[in-house]
């Protein structure tokens, strides 16, 4: 036993460079696992960084320098943050009030409903499963009340935290970009000499996370805004609060979309019941998912590693237990890392080898 991992220790170890990688990724993880919360402001801005980076490349690229490159698109970075913040966010709040208004009458409509079902379907459902149902069900409403309640309390710590984003994040974000070679230079230097494996990994990694960050905000933006104009058109209720639980949705590949067609169904259905409107709205959202998977998503993502979705469904679930919304947001890159250093490392122990017997030769 001591020899077979003896020998796994020298086959995958021996090398240096090797080493370095293990050693700066146990670091990068703890940091993150460890620190994550603390460091959330930071991470926001490098993301937001990555987004914006890639369009100061173009303009820097038009013999744009760099500073007026930065300062023009941070302008524009904080009018579309007005503009959220200021426009749209009011809107969904006013959306989100409303159906909370209304819910009592959804649910009251909805045990109506259910209680036809022993009359219509009595071999397979009682009145007595249906009571139990409803108990259930009231258990549940008032214990989302209480939580809803306890958020209500917390609100002035969120709302602390909120505005410490808003500030804090806009500063971070304009000294990574004013300030990216200097902050890259800074942290090269303290690196080893020999991380030749971490620096090939990292620049295949940079360039694949910036697209994965920046098509993955114009997949958030085209599905969103897609789905509001067609649910508008067709004249569903809240048809802006459900474009952004659709955009929202493709974070969180796979599983996002299957969760988020829940409230398109209800809501449709409380409007329309089993009729042809309610059809056609489903129809609708399935063409939508649809274009998103099939034509949206290769066209963005065209350029990233190919991944099994058992791959990336594992992934989602494992960085998202462990850093919450930006482990989901970065499954996908994450999961190519790993799989980046899988691939690298056998490569690397394998060709030392030729190159060993070359040299005793």
């Amino acid at each position: 036993m001591n020899n077979v991992i003896s020998k796994w220790i020298k086959k995958y170890f021996s090398d240096p460079e090797g080493v370095i990688l293990a050693i700066l990724l146990i670091l990068g993880f703890a940091i993150v696992i460890f620190m994550g919360e603390m460091l959330a402001p930071l991470l926001a801005g490098v993301v937001l960084a990555y987004l914006l980076e890639g369009i100061v490349g173009v303009l820097e690229r038009k013999n744009v320098s760099r500073m007026i490159a930065v300062s023009s698109v941070f302008t524009c970075f904080i009018a579309v943050i007005l503009l959220l913040v200021f426009g749209l966010l009011p809107l969904l709040s006013s959306q989100i009030a409303q159906l909370v208004e209304k819910l009592p009458d959804m649910i009251s409509r909805g045990q109506q409903a259910l209680m036809q079902l022993p009359q219509s379907y009595p071999n397979f459902i009682s009145e007595a499963q249906l009571s139990q149902v409803f108990d259930e069900m009231g258990a549940g409403v008032r214990s989302l009340g209480q939580k809803v309640l306890s958020i209500s309390l917390a609100s002035i710590s969120g709302l602390v935290a909120l505005l410490i984003y808003l500030v804090l994040v806009p500063v971070l974000v304009f000294f990574f970009l004013k300030d990216k070679l200097m902050i890259v230079s800074w942290m090269t230097s303290y690196m080893p000499k020999e991380r030749g494996l971490a620096t090939r990994i990292w620049h295949e990694m940079d360039i694949q996370i910036g697209n994965y960050v920046r098509g993955k905000f114009a997949e958030i933006l085209i599905v969103g805004i897609s789905t509001y104009v067609v649910f508008a058109i067709m004249g569903l209720q809240y048809a802006m609060l459900l474009g952004a639980l659709v955009g929202l949705s493709v974070i969180i590949p796979f599983i996002g979309a299957a969760v988020v067609t829940l409230p398109v169904m209800v809501i449709a259905y409380f409007q329309w019941g089993w009729t042809a409107e309610f059809a056609y709205i489903m129809i609708a959202y399935g063409i939508i998912q649809a274009l998103d998977g099939n034509v949206l998503v290769p066209w963005l993502f065209s350029e990233a590693v190919n991944l099994h979705p058992v791959a990336i469904i594992a992934s989602v679930l494992v960085f998202g237990g462990l850093w919450g919304f930006w482990g989901v947001f970065f499954a996908i890159p994450l999961a190519t890392l790993v799989k980046a250093v899988i691939n690298a490392w056998p490569r690397l122990a394998e060709e030392a080898q030729p190159e060993a017997s070359k040299a005793a030769l």
